[in-house]
Parts: structure tokens; sequence; C-alpha cells
């Protein structure tokens, strides 16, 4: 994988999305080619003067809806199939963001004949791109070759939590090591037995990385033979990275405090502060403008459904523990919670007709913005919490509070990751791609993020 602005993407998906974005760059100037056969290229640049700036805005454009539509996750599962219904919303989404900006720009507008071809030319080599990929990407010789030392609970955490074959696109486990007096919780058919070195070992199995997977360090840890293994070149990462370089999140059974301290990250310098406030300020007040229609409707439909109050604020822990208003449209009715604070479940029968509409859609969520441009949340962030259930979950989580170390957001790494939470095992899971974006944020993750909501967004993830 490499690691941009402290955040790991794999090395499959970065070229992946550059010759994308090469097909789609061509594809227009192909299309121009092709409309215009008799012409000669002088002829044609006449009378397409805006050729090149069109070849960016329509790469820019189609990356950007395909990275909106989810064709750019670690782990896309939806098969073939799947791919492709994504690949057909994102031509779609393309193609009427393009329409609206030749709309606005008639000056850089390339003829329909033109557009026509170049979508169907691009549509075409990126479906073919994308099966070349599904059967490449699966290849045993481009797979990064890892060798496990421990066989213990740490290691298992490997097997329990990266056993489907989407996890392992990048890598191949080509064995576990059992220490001596080691209780072992491997198969036994992937520990390896042997009295050799793990140097011998790693060269013996042509391994490329090594993973430090052992419970206990002080007593028994091969400190020399590691150290032969990282001198010859072999890197050598403990399990904990592996785990945040593999599934953008940190594994809260075996986190401890001294990986923490000296791991890096966690860094909130001036200028990181100010691009993320700047990045906030932009980004809520473009989507305040464009939803406002929307919301006008919203908030019609919901005073004229019962005639209650369209809004619903309530008190949320921000950052630093410091206590919010947050604003949101109500979605459940005024009694809902007469009983007390509770998740909301499944199907639950508190949420009106128009509340269920506007939860699915996240619509109910933007009036947050407004807490966006007074400063109270970011864009991106950890989901405000209400504060009955920090205090709980404060209690029973390992590092629970350390998600408050800064501002909430409306939506966040943990949101676009994992569905929506309503147990405390749950909230454990969400807890550590939340841990994840507060060691690892940056306006470069803030953007993915942006994109990514949309997908959420489009395929209704998580709602309730």
């Amino acid at each position: 994988m490499i690691r941009l602005f402290k955040h790991y993407i794999p090395k499959s998906l970065i070229i992946l999305g550059l010759l994308e974005f090469l097909v789609f760059s061509i594809a227009i100037q192909f299309g121009a080619r092709l409309r215009f056969w008799s012409a000669n290229e002088s002829q044609i640049f006449i009378q397409l003067p805006e050729l090149n700036l069109s070849s960016a805005v329509f790469a820019l454009t189609m990356i950007s809806a395909m990275t909106a539509t989810g064709l750019y996750q670690r782990h896309l599962r939806d098969g073939l199939n799947g791919m492709f219904l994504r690949i057909a919303v994102a031509f779609l989404l393309g193609f009427l963001t393009i329409a609206v900006f030749f709309y606005m720009f008639p000056s850089a507008f390339i003829g329909r004949g033109v557009l026509g071809i170049t979508f169907v030319v691009s549509m075409l080599s990126i479906l073919l791109m994308r099966i070349i990929y599904v059967k490449v990407v699966n290849r045993t010789f481009l797979k990064r070759r890892i060798l496990v030392v421990g066989a213990g609970v740490q290691a298992s955490q490997i097997e329990n939590r990266l056993r489907r074959k989407t996890d392992r696109e990048n890598f191949i486990i080509v064995g576990y090591v059992a220490l001596p007096k080691e209780q072992v919780a491997i198969r036994k058919e992937n520990v390896i037995n042997s009295d050799s070195s793990l140097k011998d070992l790693a060269l013996h199995h042509g391994v490329d990385e090594l993973v430090i997977a052992i419970t206990e360090r002080r007593k028994g840890f091969p400190t020399d033979q590691v150290l032969d293994c990282k001198l010859s070149g072999i890197e050598v990462v403990d399990v904990l990275t592996f785990f945040e370089r593999q599934t953008g999140r940190l594994i809260l059974e075996i986190l401890n405090p001294s990986w923490l301290i000296f791991s890096d990250g966690f860094m909130h310098g001036a200028v990181r502060e100010l691009s993320k406030r700047i990045f906030d300020i932009i980004s809520s007040s473009a989507l305040l403008i464009l939803a406002s229609p929307l919301m006008v409707f919203a908030a019609i439909a919901i005073f004229f459904e019962d005639r209650g109050p369209i809004f619903y604020r309530q008190v949320r822990v921000g950052q630093n523990w410091d206590l919010i208003n947050i604003l949101k449209f109500r979605s459940m009715r005024v009694d809902a919670e007469k009983h007390g604070a509770q998740f909301a479940s499944k199907d639950d029968n508190r949420v009106t007709k128009i509340g269920r509409f506007i939860r699915k859609t996240r619509i109910d969520e933007l009036p947050q913005l407004i807490n966006v441009l007074k400063g109270d949340m970011s864009f991106v962030g950890p989901r405000p919490e209400r504060p009955e259930f920090v205090e709980k979950f404060s209690d029973t989580i390992p590092y629970y509070a350390e998600r408050h170390r800064i501002k909430p957001g409306i939506t966040g790494w943990a949101q676009i990751c994992y569905p929506y939470g309503a147990s405390e095992r749950d909230t454990m899971e969400k807890l550590q791609y939340d841990l994840y974006y507060v060691k690892n944020y940056s306006l470069f993750l803030d953007i993915m993020v942006l994109f990514q909501t949309a997908e959420v967004v489009l395929w209704g993830k998580g709602a309730r």
C-alpha cells in the first residue's frame, strides 16, 4: 500500500484510478476525431476550441462520480454484477453533471455527437478495464507475502477479521510461527512448525514482510531473529500497524497505550486546524445553498404531517467533551423519548412517514450545516453522541472518550465504513474507525470521506 497524507491506499486502486482518468481524458479526443472523421486535425480544433478543457472537466467529473458510487472502495464485495450497476449509476451521475456544466458554460460545449461517442467509448473501456482488474488483482504473484510471528490471541485476530477474499486482495499469509510456550489460537494447518530461524523461513517462503503478533513480549521475544530479518531487507511491522493499514481502523482488542504513544499521528497543528476550518466553511456553505430548496420542501412536509415542530434540538458532546446543541429535522413523533433516550432500531415505530424518508436519504442531517458554520461541528468527524451514552460507553469501552479530541462531524470515516449501530458492540466497532480518523485526519481524508458519503446516500446504507 501507499500512504498518502497518513492514509493508506492500495497501490492497485491508485494505478486503476490513474488509468481510468487517462481513459476519460482520451475519450473526448477520440470522440472528436471519430465524429469529424472527414476533417483534418486543424479543422477539428477550430470547431472545438475548448477540447482540452472539456477533456479535463469530463475526466475529473467521471472520476468523482465513480468515487461517489463506491467504485474505489478498498473492499468492494458486490461482484461483477454489482460493479456494473455502480458503473451505470456513475455514468448517469456524470452525464447529469456534465450537462449542467455545459449549460452553465456554453462556450465549453463540445456538441451532442462528440459527447455521445465519448460516453459510449469511455463506458466500454471502463467495463473492459474493470473486468481485467478483477481478474488480475487476485493473482497470487502480485500479492505481498506475509509471515506472521506469533500464533496466539493477537494472531487469531488476523484470522478472524481478515477472513474474506476481498480482505486479502493485496496480500497472502504464508503461515504463522508459534513461539515456545505460546498458547496457539490458530488452526493447526496454518501454523509453521520448524526449527529454522525466522530469516531462513522468510527466505524459503519468499516473504516480503514480517507481522509481529505476539501477545506477551516481555519474555521469549525473538529480538535477534527479528532484527536479522529487518537488516536483511525484510520489512517488519507491528500487528496493530498491519490492521491499521489493511482495514482503516484501530483494533480495540489488541490496542495498547504504548503503541498509541510511539506511533505517528494525533497531530493538531495550527495549519491543519486552519485548513480544516476553511474546508468546513466552504463545503457547508456550498451544500447549504444547493440543498436549500430541498430543505424548504422537507420543512413543509414535516409540518403538514402532524403539525408538530419542524426542527429537533438535542444536546450532544462536542470537542474536548464540551456540550453543544445540534439541529436536525424532526423525524420522530413529538413524544418519541417520553421513556428516555434510546437508540433508533430497525423499523422503529417512533419514526414518522416523512421521517423515514428523510432519515433514509440523510436529509434530516442537513440543518447541522448551521452547526458547522457556527464552529460547533466539523463537516467530517466522529458523529456527536448524547451525554448519557458517552458517560455509559466511557465506563465500559476502552478509549471511547478519545473520540472527542476533535470536533464531531455531520459525516465521518466510521459512517462510510460501518452501518448504523444500535448496540454496544456496534459502538465498539465504529469506535475503531473513529480512532483511526482522530489519529490520521487530514484535508485529503476529509475530501475522500465527503465523496464516499455520496455512496452511502445513493445506496441508502445504514440509515434507520
